[in-house]
């Protein structure tokens, strides 16, 4: 009897793996089960980053073929606000659109041999264990694979508190542009990059306290897919007037969310295996959905192929494999996901050289930025010395009536928890009551709650603990919010000193001053 696979969704993912399987078991029958129809396509467009596309374009030119006879390609990144366009250059970058995209993929599956099966809908994926060999679950962020197997799994969803919604437009940006405005309401934001001759992806972010007061909550979002909503359809095309230069927002199942973070710690159980946004997610800021559905579709299909008869361990190689790139992804998302729902805090508090360098800066260091974009770290770093006479880290700073003469430092911790503060010469520097001691939360969630336990006659904080994101955002918390200034404790974190003061997310980072290089932090 031939070893019989079936793959429950036909997005990119899922058409990507089975015709790899296909190819790689021509033996094999592998079929494909999709609810909605084929000429059916959802959303807009889906972008990749030329840095990334190596592994798929390596297992079948498609994609490459795709976005080069019908996508668009771009190297440079634009913010766009209180009428500048700032750009960062350095970034390759393709789109296509979402409908051009399923056809050719569709077309690939066909030619291999795949059965695909469009208009059936998968009630209970698991009724196919028994039929099938392998049953995929490919089905997206809402998987019902996922869901039927969610007490084995270990899956865990993290729901961000911005909201967004997917439109596109007939104005045709040139490459990824991020345009900012401010209503009576708040603050929107938009996501915006070509897809097409005539069409771009249109994504808008906002906080839900701004979405709330603009009367953005009304659409009924138990209504069938396809239905959009007509109300911030007419709104935003109001707000982003000016930027759409005339042109119009298209709808096409267009309705707002939030975005939910999703982790699985099993991707498998029995003979079922998960792939996609059905195991996991990443922000659409940083990390493209669809590019990880086809990275996991790759080594699924070899890791089968190779191990017909020995599932467990086809399983077992695939997620060892996938997981940690994914973790990876994730993390950095983490950081982009947080600074879209801040973003009305940074407009408010940033003169637009420094609000750009923050957003790009978001996650990316200053000297990879400078390998990109040499012109734009420059630029800034001009900017910072215009208003403040000298280099950044050159630059004394006056902190709780305490000058220091870097922005530098070195940290001890005495045993009675008394803070002591040294230059980089290693002269030690008073420190008063106003400077407090803070520890960052481990979850952005608790940040407001450990800014307000400051004492009321602190004038400045040294950040410790929790993680690199929290201790970010209990600075700015304090910087922006409460007008504290923050000294940034910095242990082996990737983001350097420079980075973070340029930005102005500190205003001074200190490391921790180790008796030995490896001794952990002094206690003398």
């Amino acid at each position: 009897m031939a070893f019989r696979v079936a793959c429950v969704g036909g997005g990119p993912g899922g058409l990507f793996f089975s015709t790899l399987l296909k190819r790689q078991l021509p033996e094999a029958e592998v079929v494909l089960f999709e609810r909605n129809q084929a000429a059916d396509a959802f959303g807009f467009g889906v972008v990749f980053s030329d840095a990334t596309l190596n592994a798929i374009n390596d297992a079948d030119p498609v994609l490459r073929d795709g976005l080069r006879d019908h996508g668009t390609h771009w190297d440079t990144i634009e913010v766009w606000l209180k009428g500048q366009q700032l750009p960062f250059t350095g970034n390759g970058m393709a789109a296509i659109h979402r409908r051009t995209l399923l056809p050719l993929l569709q077309s690939r599956a066909l030619a291999a041999g795949v059965d695909l099966r469009f208009g059936e809908n998968v009630p209970d994926p698991l009724v196919l264990r028994d039929e099938f060999d392998v049953v995929v679950g490919a089905d997206g962020a809402n998987s019902r694979t996922r869901e039927a197997l969610a007490e084995h799994l270990g899956h865990s969803t993290e729901s961000a508190s911005a909201k967004f919604i997917w439109f596109g437009t007939t104005r045709k940006f040139e490459g990824l542009t991020f345009v900012h405005r401010e209503s009576e309401f708040g603050n929107f934001a938009a996501h915006a990059y070509p897809i097409s001759d005539d069409l771009s992806t249109f994504i808008v972010e906002t906080d839900e306290d701004t979405w709330l007061k603009a009367g953005l909550d009304e659409f009924d979002t138990s209504q069938p897919p396809g239905i959009s909503d007509a109300k911030t359809h007419a709104f935003l095309e109001e707000v982003f007037a000016e930027d759409l230069a005339g042109d119009s927002i298209v709808a096409n199942n267009s309705r707002w969310a939030t975005f939910q973070t999703r982790r699985t710690e099993r991707w498998h159980y029995g003979n079922v295996v998960l792939l996609g946004d059905a195991v996991h997610t990443a922000h659409f800021s940083v990390g493209s959905g669809t590019k990880m559905a086809m990275e996991d579709g790759i080594v699924l299909a070899r890791e089968i192929a190779a191990h017909t008869r020995d599932l467990p361990t086809a399983f077992a190689n695939y997620q060892a494999e996938r997981a940690p790139k994914v973790s990876k992804i994730q993390n950095a998302a983490s950081g982009g996901l947080s600074w879209w729902e801040h973003f009305g805090r940074y407009y408010k508090a940033f003169d637009p050289t420094t609000f750009a360098f923050h957003f790009f800066s978001r996650s990316i260091d200053i000297d990879k930025m400078a390998q990109r974009d040499p012109r734009l770290v420059d630029e800034t770093r001009e900017h910072w010395q215009r208003i403040h006479g000298t280099p950044v880290l050159d630059t004394s700073v006056e902190i709780a009536g305490i000058t220091f003469g870097s922005r530098e430092l070195a940290l001890h911790q005495a045993e009675d928890t008394t803070l002591r503060l040294l230059d980089q010469r290693g002269a030690e520097l008073p420190v008063t009551g106003a400077i407090a001691k803070t520890v960052a939360p481990m979850e952005s969630t608790k940040v407001p709650d450990i800014a307000a336990q400051l004492p009321p006659n602190a004038k400045a904080a040294v950040i410790d603990g929790g993680t690199a994101l929290t201790r970010t955002l209990l600075s700015e918390e304090l910087r922006l919010i409460r007008g504290i200034s923050t000294i940034i404790v910095q242990d082996r974190d990737p983001v350097s000193a420079e980075t973070l003061v340029l930005s102005s997310r500190a205003d001074a980072v200190a490391s921790p001053a180790h008796a030995n290089s490896d001794s952990g932090v002094s206690h003398d």
